[in-house]
Order: structure tokens, then C-alpha cells, then sequence
């Protein structure tokens, strides 16, 4: 029965618990079989581990369902993106014989000609959809481009802007994943805080994230004329311009997506009104409350209200710029982000972006949901990405 046998696949999907060894035993038998793989990944193996882990577990439990439309277009996305990777044909190969191996010894006993026949089925359909998307791509697998200004407007904060060698085409509220010189072989995903440039411009906001080699690397390390690449844009953030009004949610650097979606929009005369939380820690760390000034001032369809967790800015603020914007945003007003949007309610009638870190992002989702917003209107980018 292969791909329509669902007792089958459930026990595929439940070899990919996270608390088995299967995946770690898959990556040493790949890379025992291929040993140019291994250049492909960074040394420290253990969050690329887990990633792959909850992909493969997600695969096999929308194939029980009897899902496909998900995941086939998940997988060629995958074999269009890992072109950046310089992944070869023959190792999509040794990537399906290792991980069907690493299957057979996992699961012992439990093998059996119903599981073979499904593995089989699955594995080539994995394999098959990546490698097709990625011979089918026209599109470049990945764009470099050079550092020409590096701010540091704060602690842990940078604004870093590239020309890139060739325009990079994407849409705002889009995402892409990065390499520095700094770092390689480790890509981390940024969004561009301006729409497509065709002059081949592209900024990002990147804050330190504790622990994170890339992040600390780009704002504390990184320099005019270093040269970065680019894969290509993932995500589908977006504003509808004929349908309600706007709230827009911004943690920090989660800005940037929305930044570049109220810049897309300020080309137009007619648009939905857009309302803007933009929440920090201190009040320096509102790094780009002038450029929103700026464009609230011509715009009269944006408002824009400033938010910070504590009243004061700490000594350490005299180092960087001023942020304070002239007079004619809301008033800034002090507390927790989703405490300060959600006692204007739940913002039901509205189209609804959130963007900022994984756990701001889901307790602000669930406030507004408790306030009475349906799910489906909210949007923001996957949590783990």
C-alpha cells in the first residue's frame, strides 16, 4: 500500500521522536557514505539535528493524514533553497540510502514488509520533489552582495546595508537566509527593512541574540566591504490593500518586515489605516522611530505608537544615537508590548501582523486571540525557522 498505508507511516513518523537516536545515526551514516557532505553543514551539528528532525517527523504526519499538497510544496522549496549549498544530484542519493538505513536498523522488530514498502515510497518521494524543484529553478541559488554601512544604534543593535552584485527580487515582509564571512556555513534568516531595490540596495536589523554566533558576529564584527550572500526569500507577510485596517505588532528588530511593508505602501495615495506598535526594552532602543516619523508625516493613513518596558533609558544610552523623534508620533507609553496593544482590545476588525522574536510573537498572538481577534486574520512569520 506504500504511501496510502497510514499504520505504516505512523510508525515512520513516531521513529523521528525527538528522545531517538535515528537522526544522529542517519547524519554519520551519510556523511560515511558521502564525506563531502560534511563540508556542506557548520561544525556544531546539534541544532541542524533537531531541525531536521521536526521536518521529518511534520512530513510523515501529513502523509497519515493524507495530506500532500503541504508538504510536496515544503519539500521542492527545500530542494530550491538548498541549491545554496552547492547540494550535488548524487547526494540527494546517499541522503535517501542513509536515512533508509538509519530507518531499518532504528526501528528493529517493528520493520516489516508494510513499513519497507511505505519507507521506500516516501523516501523517493522526498528525494524526488527536492531534486526536480532544484533542476527545475531558473532563479539564481544565491546573490552576493558587499557591506557598504554598518550602525551600531545601539548595545546589542545594529543597521547593516549591502549593495548586492545583483538585485535580489523579493517581496516585503519576505525573509532570506544569510552567510557572513564571519560565520561560514552557518545561515541565519534576516528580512530586508526596505522593499526591493533594483539598484541592488537591501538593509537589515539585527539584534544580538544570546548564545547566537551569527547575530553577535553581524552586529559586533561585522565590516564595510565584507561580502555576504543571500538565498532566496521565504515568507508571506502581507498587507491587503482593498480589505480592512491594520494593526501591526513590532518587537525590536521585528521592525524590519514591517518597516519595509509601510514603505511599500507609502508609494500608494489609497490605503487601509495602519496602525503601528513598535515595543523595545528602553526608549533608545526604538532605533528607527525617526525614519517612522518621517513617513507618518506624509502619510496620513499611518499612526505610530512607541512602547518600552522601562520609563528610563540605562547609563549605557549616552554611547549611542538619540532616537527621540520630533513631536507628532503618539505619545510613547511604558509597559509590556502585548499589555499596551491588547487594552485597546482585541483588534478583531483588522488585518493583523506580528513580527519580533518566537516568544513575543506567541504570547501576542495569544493575548489578542483572549481579546477576541480570530486566528485566522493574525499573520507572522513561522516560529522556528
Amino acid at each position: 500500500m506504500g504511501l496510502d498505508d497510514r499504520a505504516a507511516l505512523q510508525v515512520l513518523r513516531d521513529a523521528f521522536r525527538p528522545d531517538t537516536e535515528l537522526v544522529h545515526h542517519f547524519y554519520s551514516r551519510w556523511f560515511a557514505l558521502d564525506p563531502a557532505v560534511r563540508d556542506l553543514f557548520p561544525p556544531e551539528m546539534a541544532a541542524q539535528r533537531a531541525v531536521f528532525g521536526q521536518a521529518m517527523r511534520w512530513l510523515y504526519g501529513e502523509l497519515v493524514a493524507q495530506r500532500a499538497d503541504e508538504p510536496v510544496a515544503f519539500l521542492a522549496q527545500l530542494g530550491r533553497d538548498h541549491r545554496k549549498y552547492g547540494v550535488l544530484p548524487s547526494q540527494y542519493e546517499t541522503l535517501r540510502r542513509a536515512l533508509y538505513s538509519a530507518l531499518r536498523a532504528q526501528l528493529g522488530s517493528a520493520w516489516s514488509d508494510a513499513v519497507q514498502d511505505a519507507a521506500e515510497q516516501s523516501l523517493n518521494l522526498f528525494v524526488g520533489v527536492m531534486s526536480g524543484a532544484a533542476d527545475a529553478e531558473d532563479a539564481p541559488a544565491w546573490w552576493d552582495g558587499t557591506v557598504i554601512e554598518h550602525n551600531r544604534v545601539s548595545r546589542d543593535l545594529a543597521v547593516v546595508r549591502l549593495r548586492m552584485d545583483r538585485p535580489v527580487d523579493y517581496h516585503p515582509g519576505q525573509y532570506v537566509n544569510v552567510q557572513i564571512p564571519q560565520c561560514p556555513r552557518r545561515w541565519r534568516y534576516l528580512s530586508p527593512a526596505i522593499p526591493a531595490d533594483p539598484d541592488g540596495g537591501i538593509e537589515f536589523h539585527v539584534r544580538v541574540v544570546p548564545g547566537g554566533l551569527v547575530s553577535n558576529a553581524i552586529v559586533g564584527e561585522a565590516r564595510v566591504g565584507d561580502r555576504w550572500r543571500l538565498s532566496s526569500p521565504h515568507g508571506g507577510l502581507r498587507v491587503d490593500r482593498d480589505g480592512d485596517d491594520v494593526l501591526m505588532v513590532a518587537g525590536s528588530t521585528g521592525l524590519a518586515p514591517l518597516r519595509a511593508l509601510i514603505m511599500e505602501l507609502s508609494r500608494f495615495a489609497d490605503n487601509p489605516r495602519v496602525h503601528l506598535f513598535f515595543g523595545a526594552r528602553y526608549p533608545c532602543e526604538l532605533y528607527d522611530l525617526q525614519t517612522l516619523w518621517q513617513i507618518a508625516a506624509h502619510n496620513p493613513w499611518l499612526s505610530v505608537s512607541p512602547v518600552s518596558e522601562y520609563k528610563n533609558d540605562p547609563s549605557w544610552a549616552a554611547d549611542y544615537p538619540d532616537v527621540s523623534p520630533p513631536r507628532g508620533l503618539h505619545v510613547r507609553q511604558t509597559g509590556r508590548l502585548l499589555d499596551v496593544v491588547t487594552k485597546y482590545g482585541g483588534w478583531g476588525d483588522r488585518q493583523i501582523l506580528i513580527s519580533g522574536g518566537p516568544t513575543m510573537v506567541a504570547a501576542t498572538k495569544a493575548a489578542l486571540i483572549t481579546k477576541g481577534a480570530p486566528p485566522e486574520r493574525i499573520q507572522h512569520d513561522p516560529l522556528s525557522r
